[in-house]
């Protein structure tokens, strides 16, 4: 697969653990400028793919024929986590676009944050789709489809006209052929994609830039999503997940997805980033990506600081003692 080791982690000065993947950095003509490990690793984007799947919504203008606000409408490219703005902003979306909760495809659940989750429990409320991560993303397509006059209840085929269109979409954004990216089904239950790291890379260079899409209908959806999940970063994820931290850098365009997939595009230095962490976590991205930015020279280093404040390189115990740390250890190769 070409993994090489990323992060090692340390406790009582014995290497515990060992996170392996790939990373790819590309510049605005998606050429390979640094790696480690494989850059062409062909890996499902997962969640990291939902800005590309908003981009149809945004190109029919749903947010403006629905009225939506900015916050309601950041809502399509995100993984929140069920905190109580995200939940009321959606019930706003569902009312202002008059769409049942029961016709999202994603399963009722709880919400994946913590604290969220337990105010559910002590009000005794039952798990609603709404909860789920990714019923933005469902609430968008549904709108698309009932604009366009598409059926409402199969939204989620692969051969539903949304569907398609994603896929479309995806392909132009990569610069692939459609028929050469395999698809799979994600956890909300709607098709998924795969594409080499080097071509996520490049995808998100264009969300970062989209003076590089030619055609202008793409180019202003790719850039009114870009620019709400900069706008309101916190309804990207919640007020403590790497999304929203990074969002909140208008330079940088980043989006996360299951199984430690992640996308990142820099506006200003008009390169992109790309990483997979073979074991899929998430908790050593913030250790991974400050250091592919340290690598590169980032300037803005409040950025680096908020994903290291977010999940510390010192590893603690339950009672808040420091007992280890985590290191990175790959470097990058021209």
């Amino acid at each position: 697969m070409g993994f090489t080791a990323l992060v090692n982690e340390y406790r009582g000065g014995v290497l515990e653990n060992v996170h392996y993947g790939a990373i790819s950095v590309v510049d605005e003509k998606g050429t390979i400028l640094y790696s480690a490990g494989d850059p062409k690793h062909m890996t499902f984007l997962r969640s990291a793919a939902k800005p590309f799947q908003a981009i149809p919504v945004m190109k029919r203008k749903i947010d403006k024929i629905y009225g939506l606000t900015g916050q309601e409408t950041a809502l399509f490219a995100a993984s929140h986590r069920g905190e109580a703005f995200h939940i009321d902003a959606l019930e706003s979306i569902l009312h202002k676009t008059g769409i049942q909760e029961e016709r999202l495809h994603c399963c009722a659940t709880y919400p994946l944050n913590e604290d969220a989750k337990a105010e559910r429990h002590r009000a005794h409320e039952s798990k609603r789709r709404i909860f789920h991560n990714c019923s933005g993303k469902h609430s968008g397509l549904i709108a698309l489809s009932k604009h366009m006059g598409w059926d409402e209840d199969s939204y989620y085929d692969p051969e539903h006209p949304v569907q398609q269109e994603i896929v479309e979409t995806l392909a132009y954004m990569a610069g692939v052929p459609t028929n050469s990216i395999p698809q799979g089904v994600d956890g909300c239950g709607l098709p998924i994609f795969a594409l080499p790291l080097n071509k996520i890379a490049y995808s998100f260079l264009k969300l970062a830039c989209p003076d590089l899409i030619e055609d202008i209908d793409t180019q202003d959806a790719a850039a009114r999503m870009a620019q709400l999940m900069n706008e309101y970063p916190n309804m990207i994820a919640d007020t403590k997940f790497v999304c929203s931290a990074l969002l909140k850098d208008a330079n940088l365009v980043a989006k996360g997805g299951a199984k430690g997939v992640y996308g990142i595009g820099l506006r200003k230095e008009r390169i992109a980033i790309s990483l997979k962490v073979s074991d899929g976590s998430e908790q050593v991205w913030p250790c991974i990506i400050a250091s592919i930015l340290e690598s590169i020279g980032y300037s803005n280093r409040e950025t680096i600081d908020r994903l290291l404040e977010l999940v510390p390189n010192t590893i603690v115990n339950d009672g808040g003692t420091i007992v280890g740390e985590r290191c990175a250890v790959f470097e990058l190769k021209a």
